[in-house]
């Protein structure tokens, strides 16, 4: 029976968990990973994929949120930079210092040497935790990046942030993983329809979207991290909070890499709002916009695309202009950004994407607002106090729930695949080595793929081409990643959609076999499903 299945069972099962988390996004799935490391009976749920929405559309960045300093946010800085050193330390092969090179155009708001004072003092909030600031001149940006079009560029800056090396929703997956690891019984595609407190217990009436079957869940306490829609589950919930939502549409477009250096270009976009160009394996991440939307469910329309091509093409400097046919692929998503009081009219722009967590103590109730990736640590951390507080039993409340596995595990795998000759198995035009974008990747599980190659070679082979996932990869995939549609894997678990285009993926000698792995007798039915949600 595949995992999915069998953790329906388990939670069609007469029992109560001490927790359920509702949604599997970046903050539902680090509530999940916390609590159930500390012994908590946890239980996660997702009316979609993990990492479906807004945790699958970021730009991938991991900082510590400079452009606050402009609103004089300073405590959120401090918080914001604090917690990107905790996850570099944590997790360094996925979350890795990268420099970010910013020109700054005649008639900007503040002069260039103002905005570089600013980025010596982010270093120092920072703790001098990376490597420090440097000024240029418009002649100096050009040398060190052909690529940007400094002809009405003042002056310039390099400084250091950080980004996730892979995709923001496999960072979120490896969460949900560990959950599991530890007990947490989750299954994606299973919505909570209604959710009634009796006698002390939340009863919530939960569907399976794949086979409509319905069937309740009983749990002491209830964690809304629905991300967007956490306000409409409070609805049916009938829960009172002090926040509610306000959103913002971002969209990026992925294109061919612009240049060849690994380093992010910020810019000031023709709105004033920040701009970026992100490397991305061998393709580039360009993005975004920053619209103000009444509702989560949002695509890119052909003025966000515009606007995106527009300002690539006028900041940088390239043999040709950017076009509509040279997007790869589009991410489109929204910030939810949590608003005291929740009357809408705020000054949205100038809303942090800092977190809020409101309470119900007397129904063990916790709504879970806003959030950056940077914050994920904090936000585990916080919600096991909360839950403690409710009266619910954490057994190893002080274990460390977070981070990579230990040295001794690492150097183990690269050991082996030393002696191995892992790296030769990595195909030409790879974004890395095939022994990094293991480890990286699955951690100590590396160690079974390893085994998985060394009893038959072929397990190396790579499925799909111009993908860089492996056949012993996909297999390990089907049997513990809950793939339940084909676009979990293409675009969730993996980011093969995002660097290869729809045609070529269709149409690639591997997809059937793949999908064959995955799905069994189903292969070509939920190949077709994947083709027509296209």
């Amino acid at each position: 029976m595949d995992l999915r299945k069998s953790n329906i069972q388990r939670l069609q099962e007469d029992k109560i968990y001490d927790v359920l988390v509702l949604g599997g996004g970046i903050n539902g799935a680090v509530s999940a990973a916390s609590l159930s490391a500390k012994g908590a009976k946890v239980a996660l749920i997702d009316k979609g994929d993990f990492a479906g929405l807004t945790s699958s559309n970021s730009s991938n960045l991991a900082w510590g949120g400079i452009k606050y300093l402009e609103s004089h946010e300073y405590f959120l800085v401090n918080n914001l930079c604090k917690s990107r050193n905790h996850l570099m330390r944590s997790y360094p092969s996925t979350v890795k210092e990268i420099r970010f090179l910013t020109t700054i155009e005649k008639g900007f708001r503040f002069p260039a040497w103002f905005v570089y004072l600013g980025t010596i003092f982010y270093w120092m909030i920072g703790r001098f935790f990376t490597q420090g600031p440097d000024y240029m001149s418009a002649k100096e940006i050009k040398k060190r990046e052909p690529s940007i079009d400094t002809s009405n560029a003042v002056g310039g800056f390099e400084y250091s942030d950080a980004y996730l090396y892979d995709n923001d929703a496999r960072f979120v997956f490896n969460f949900i993983r560990s959950s599991m690891n530890y007990g947490c019984v989750a299954a994606n595609y299973v919505e909570s329809l209604d959710a009634v407190r009796k006698d002390g217990v939340w009863e919530i009436a939960a569907r399976d979207n794949i086979s409509g079957e319905t069937f309740t869940i009983k749990s002491r306490a209830l964690i809304n991290a629905c991300g967007p829609y956490v306000d409409q589950h409070n609805e049916l919930a009938e829960q009172k909070t002090e926040h509610q939502h306000l959103f913002s549409k971002g969209i990026h477009l992925i294109v061919d890499r612009v240049t060849e250096e690994e380093r992010i270009l910020a810019f000031f976009a023709s709105d004033g709002r920040l701009f970026f160009v992100i490397p991305m394996g061998n393709k580039t991440s360009v993005g975004t916009t920053d619209t103000q939307v009444d509702n989560p469910d949002v695509e890119v329309t052909e003025e966000d695309r515009q606007f995106v091509l527009d300002n690539i093409n006028e900041l940088l400097d390239l043999e040709k202009p950017i076009t509509r046919d040279d997007i790869i692929a589009e991410r489109c998503g929204v910030r939810p950004l949590a608003q005291k009081g929740g009357d809408g009219v705020a000054d949205w722009v100038k809303l942090s994407r800092k977190h809020a967590v409101d309470t119900n103590f007397d129904e063990k109730h916790l709504s879970i607002f806003g959030g950056k990736t940077t914050d994920c640590i904090n936000v585990g951390d916080e919600i096991a106090g909360l839950i403690k507080d409710m009266g619910i039993e954490l057994p190893f409340e002080d274990f460390i729930w977070y981070g990579e596995d230990d040295d001794t595990v690492r150097d183990e795998f690269y050991h082996q695949a030393k002696l191995m000759d892992l790296d030769a198995y990595t195909v030409e035009g790879s974004s890395e080595p095939l022994t990094q974008r293991l480890w990286r990747r699955y951690g100590g599980i590396a160690l079974e793929l390893l085994e998985d190659i060394r009893q038959n070679p072929r397990q190396a082979e790579r499925l799909m081409k111009d993908a860089e996932y492996l056949r012993c990869e996909i297999e390990h995939t089907a049997r513990y990643e809950m793939v339940t549609k084909l676009d979990d894997f293409l675009r969730r678990r993996s980011k093969i959609t995002q660097v290869v285009r729809n045609e070529d993926i269709i149409d690639a000698p591997g997809l059937m076999e793949a999908c064959k792995i995955f799905f069994g007798d189903e292969a070509e039915a939920k190949r077709q499903e994947y083709i027509d949600s296209l």
